[in-house]
């Protein structure tokens, strides 16, 4: 009976556990509660990607109204598997937290946080839930509001900054996407996903000259864009990511540019359809170099980061180019690469983000020359980045080679034409090269961690605590087990992208 009412139980328990955190006032409690409901969510996301797999999508319409007239729930391969991520990644995050956020966030903003943090979940699970455009633009604001205000509670003033530059360039995107939403509307005069590709279908044919449809699309594009942190789109990422508390870092990596390219995905392959987008629209071609630009210029601005969260940040713009490189090819094999990639990278960042927040317990800086010998005074911590570190170069048995072997072979296996085929394996190429300018960034910490003498702020360093080495150790191990035995998030990839792909026809 209740496997009917997971898909909105997902969104209402943690929307109205949120404001119960305030009620309740006491910190510990208020920890214990979330935590708590995380791991329920995460239960539940574990349960609806079972159902999924055995019975097909599943939906769920509010008030009993049904679609297109109400608001629809729909889990499908893809969705239940970005559910399955971001509870994932929110529950393993929040019981890392407690230990990071005494030391990064004053007592009284403790409560706000975790209020905070709840909020920003129940959005980007909406954003992932929900079968109606105008309601994931809801989840959305409900999900970027949350996350400028957490990432404001970062200690350093310059938290501040970050948080209005992200609110500025956020609201913007917004701005584009909602303007999308109503033009798409206008033209339509339907919300729901699925009927939209119905109604869309007479303005995105082989003479598709509709005005309106093609400007909407255009305004939806860069403002999934923005949000996505795409090149040249990226601007506000590296001081987020830089200047929010570790915890906040950790959560967003892990999980809000992954969701931002399921929407990228939905809107390109649910709702306009492939054809529309990368044959009649140019899509395909200019996500490819602008990926391939990203991927190369962010890799290498990373080499000369001096702040470890700085580096990882634009590691983190890279990342997002090979996910973006994957979706453009418009093919199953580049769909599966690309959602491998979003499920490999959330665990990879998300693990980095975590033993970097260790570091930040015990260490005053985190710019790499106040790094000196930190492997001999924390080798745990050191080690689990530099396994990490291995998993954004694609080193072979983490799982981070297993997403860039499925993308180089899909670029290597597709193209008709002269010309495509060079584009296709030019990329390939570059893939390559890129992954030797992570080796490059990665080494960075290496070195300064293992074979330098410590400094005397090294030298008063101490482990990090256990409540937060277990959850990181959990996440970077899962980055050595699926790199070993693949065989489940690759199955998964490929049935989301087969969900995906499928809706087009």
């Amino acid at each position: 009976m209740i496997d009917a009412h997971l898909p909105v139980l997902q969104i209402v328990i943690p929307l109205l556990t949120s404001p119960l955190c305030i009620l309740v006032r006491a910190n510990r409690r208020v920890m214990a509660l979330v935590i708590a409901t995380c791991w329920l969510v995460f239960a539940m996301s574990c349960r609806l990607l079972y159902l999924v797999s055995q019975q097909g999508a599943i939906t769920y319409q509010l008030g009993g109204w049904p679609a297109p007239w109400g608001i629809e729930y729909r889990v499908d391969g893809l969705s239940a598997l970005i559910l399955l991520i971001v509870s994932g990644m929110g529950a393993i995050v929040i019981t890392y937290a407690p230990t990071s956020v005494d030391r990064e966030i004053p007592v009284e903003q403790q409560t706000l946080f975790y209020t905070l943090y709840l909020l920003s979940l129940t959005g980007l699970l909406g954003i992932v839930i929900t079968g109606d455009l105008f309601n994931l633009f809801v989840f959305l604001e409900i999900s970027s509001l949350s996350t400028y205000a957490l990432i404001s509670l970062g200690k350093h003033r310059r938290a501040l900054v970050a948080a209005f530059q992200y609110l500025v360039m956020g609201t913007i995107g917004a701005t584009f996407i909602l303007i999308g939403i109503g033009l798409t509307y206008q033209i339509t005069g339907g919300l729901n996903m699925a009927d939209l590709a119905s109604l869309l279908t007479r303005y995105t044919g082989d003479h598709a000259s509709n005005r309106t449809v093609l400007v909407a699309f255009a305004f939806l594009s860069v403002g999934i864009s923005l949000k996505m942190a795409v090149f040249p789109l990226h601007q506000w990422l590296p001081n987020a990511y830089t200047f929010a508390p570790s915890v906040v870092t950790a959560f967003l990596a892990a999980t809000a540019t992954k969701v931002s390219v399921y929407v990228l995905l939905r809107v390109t392959y649910t709702i306009f359809k492939p054809h529309f987008a990368f044959e009649l629209m140019p899509l395909d071609v200019e996500l490819m170099g602008l990926a391939l630009i990203g991927i190369l210029w962010s890799s290498t601005a990373a080499i000369f980061q001096q702040n470890l969260k700085r580096l990882l940040a634009f590691s983190s713009i890279a990342q997002i180019g090979y996910i973006v490189l994957g979706l453009s090819l418009a093919s199953v094999g580049g769909v599966t690469a690309s959602v491998l990639h979003i499920f490999n990278h959330a665990l990879i960042k998300g693990g980095l983000f975590m033993a970097t927040g260790c570091l930040a317990l015990r260490l005053p800086s985190l710019d790499l020359k106040h790094l000196h010998g930190i492997g001999r005074r924390m080798p745990w911590t050191a080690t689990a980045w530099a396994i990490g570190g291995l998993g954004l170069i694609g080193v072979p048995l983490t799982s981070g080679f297993v997403s860039k072997w499925y993308l180089i072979v899909s670029l290597l296996g597709t193209g008709t034409e002269t010309n495509e085929w060079r584009l296709d394996h030019l990329a390939a190429v570059l893939v390559i090269g890129a992954s030797l300018l992570a080796a490059i960034y990665v080494w960075r910490f290496v070195d300064v961690a293992f074979f330098r003498e410590p400094t005397a702020e090294v030298e008063a360093a101490t482990e990090a605590p256990l409540r937060m080495l277990l959850p990181t150790y959990f996440v970077i191990g899962l980055t050595l087990v699926f790199g070993v035995w693949p065989t489940l998030p690759t199955q998964l990839a490929a049935q989301a992208a087969s969900a995906v792909i499928g809706s087009t026809h």
